[in-house]
């Protein structure tokens, strides 16, 4: 299973940040990714700087052949589309595109090691967010680490 979720917060060339997720869910279904499941849309708080408008969040399930690395530089790319200009880690952002899970692999490294990318993702337990719809679409989904399912880690939040 390939997990991904979803976020904006500030409008940009897709449109507000509902737009924006609407679309990037749009285009975790064109080639070479499939969408299998999507969320609803979940208006959230900012997690990390408050002082910043509620996030719109989601997340989905894709299908693809490619490798983490190569989704991931198709996921950054849907984000530069939607106008995603990278800067303050946790800030205002148009489209934020998390890997979260990929077919149970399991890759830890060093948070200063950017070039590795980590499996699952490392803030999926903190984050109610991202927990919520995650519930919503894979409901018996469990970590490949703590096997806990995200009804459990998002009661334990």
């Amino acid at each position: 299973m390939i997990l991904v979720a979803l976020g904006s917060n500030v409008a940009g060339s897709w449109g507000s940040p509902r737009q924006t997720v609407l679309r990037a869910l749009e285009e975790l279904g064109r080639f070479p990714l499939r969408r299998v499941a999507a969320s609803s849309l979940l208006v959230t708080k900012p997690f990390g700087v408050l002082n910043q408008p509620d996030f719109v969040n989601a997340a989905a399930v894709i299908d693809t052949a490619l490798p983490p690395e190569a989704l991931m530089h198709k996921l950054h790319m849907i984000e530069r589309a939607a106008g995603r200009r990278r800067g303050r880690r946790w800030g205002p952002r148009t489209l934020d595109l998390d890997l979260l899970e990929y077919h149970g692999l399991a890759r830890l490294g060093s948070p200063n090691a950017l070039k590795l990318l980590r499996l699952p993702h490392p803030g999926i337990t903190e984050r109610g967010f991202v927990l919520a719809p995650l519930v919503e679409i894979v409901p018996h989904w469990k970590h490949p680490q703590n096997h806990l399912t995200a009804s459990e880690m998002l009661k334990r939040l």
